[in-house]
């Protein structure tokens, strides 16, 4: 899972933000963790850092292994690269994957039920002198009843400026992901929800057409979780078989979320009754950072897939060919009926004939 990013987070006062300003909160949103970030005059820059200790001297993130009951003590490194002295709120929250497929962090108006309610710095506010950095000690205090699992946030800091041009309130966030993992029975699982299939044909009645296979991909367990992913389509009886290739993995999942999916399939034979199978391999991180993959779960739907041009077409062939059996059988019975007729016509004829001969 990736580090949290800096995020701007902006209340309208008066209008909408300018394409310039939405611009520059894209690029904050989407750069990396460690890079400084710069406040809305580009005159103030700040960056964050795990603070070395006996946990590791160059770690990414925040990551632990605690029981329920448990404390951990830590800190955070802020440094001011900026000229000006720097004032940062402090605090934490929970964490949530996002559209995209990255993870972000709550604001602060958010309620946070687990590592935002459960981190503590031993400030709420840190001030950096310019060129100077400052070692922000935190606490992690799990409650005693803690569910066992994976619980993921941040540690953040935050500045925030007022645009009176713009009209909005900005909120610069930066800030270090905190994993944690109660200790207590895992159950890592991910399940297959909503599988459909939709096929697509084209006008030509003997090409094949296309197919989207949508599904939700839903970790239903209390660990971080992403998958290898396989999907197939099989016509009746197996045959027929199309496949996607490579899929690209589901970001890691916290417990209880969901992730959506889409798989276009070509070159899909209108077999009539179309099987999509799904197969996740969910793949589980340890503590060491090694990554297991688990047993398969499968899921498997129906859907049609009528050659409706084709269909069509034998329909009015075979139309055509009843009709012109019809019209077979018809003309066959008018030949009957009229050589009948004249065989009447020559027998009464004879008979005739017969009866004014003299005797």
């Amino acid at each position: 899972m990736h580090a949290p990013v800096p995020r701007r987070t902006t209340t309208v006062a008066a209008l909408l933000r300018t394409a310039l300003l939405a611009l520059l909160a894209t690029l904050v949103v989407t750069g990396p963790l460690t890079v400084p970030a710069a406040a809305a005059g580009g005159d103030v820059t700040w960056t964050v850092r795990t603070a070395p200790n006996g946990y590791g001297s160059d770690r990414s993130s925040f990551a632990y292994g605690v029981n329920p009951g448990g404390r951990i003590d830590d800190a955070m490194v802020v440094a001011n690269r900026g000229k000006q002295p720097l004032t940062l709120a402090v605090y934490a929250a929970d964490g949530y994957t996002t559209d995209t497929g990255r993870l972000d962090l709550l604001t602060r108006d958010k309620k946070s039920v687990g590592v935002g309610a459960w981190v503590h710095a031993d400030r709420t506010n840190v001030q950096v002198a310019p060129g100077r950095t400052v070692r922000v000690p935190f606490s992690v205090t799990v409650p005693d009843n803690a569910t066992p699992g994976d619980y993921v946030g941040g540690l953040l800091t935050s500045l925030k400026q007022a645009d009176d041009a713009a009209g909005i309130n900005v909120d610069r966030r930066l800030g270090i992901r905190v994993k944690l993992r109660v200790s207590g029975a895992l159950r890592p699982r991910l399940a297959v929800e909503d599988l459909a299939v939709d096929y697509h044909g084209t006008a030509n009645p003997f090409a094949t057409g296309g197919a989207t296979v949508t599904y939700t991909v839903h970790n239903t367990g209390n660990t971080v979780l992403s998958a290898r992913q396989d999907v197939t389509l099989n016509g009746p009886f197996g045959r027929l078989k199309a496949r996607t290739g490579a899929l690209a993995a589901p970001p890691e999942l916290l417990p209880g979320e969901r992730w959506k999916v889409t798989v276009p399939v070509h070159e899909v034979t209108p077999a009539f009754r179309l099987t999509a199978t799904v197969t996740l391999t969910p793949l589980l991180t340890d503590a060491s950072g090694s990554v297991s993959p688990l047993a398969p779960v499968r899921a498997t739907a129906g859907g049609w897939a009528v050659p409706w041009t084709l269909l069509i077409a034998v329909l009015v062939l075979a139309a055509a060919g009843t009709t012109w059996l019809l019209l077979a059988r018809r003309a066959r019975a008018r030949r009957a009926e009229r050589e009948n007729a004249r065989v009447q016509q020559a027998v009464q004829e004879a008979l005739r004939a017969q009866e004014t001969q003299p005797h």
